[in-house]
């Protein structure tokens, strides 16, 4: 399976990013590197992460990692996951 990650994920990751990198450049860095290690290992096992808390679809999954919630959607018929969402403490983040 290919990945694919959405505008709107790396606008996220990048804003979180940029504001960790505020106060712990290196610990952004490696905040990043560590995000995307992860979801470059997804295509492995994709069912292996919980099914999402923000929708009834058994076919898009909850990463976590130091308290992020990273949001894919497995695609079976185009062999793709597709990486959209990225959250932390957000109530309704995609409403």
């Amino acid at each position: 399976m290919k990945i694919r990650i959405t505008d709107d994920f790396k606008e996220k990751l990048a804003s979180q990013v940029e504001f960790i990198s505020k106060d712990k450049p290196e610990a952004a860095r490696k905040f990043k590197n560590e995000i995307i290690k992860r979801i470059k290992n997804i295509p492995k096992m994709p069912l292996m992460h919980r099914k999402s808390r923000f929708f009834e679809n058994e076919n898009i999954r909850d990463l976590i990692y130091k308290g992020y919630t990273i949001v894919y959607r497995i695609k079976e018929k185009e062999k793709i996951i597709e990486v959209f969402g990225i959250t932390k403490f957000e109530k309704n983040p995609f409403d």
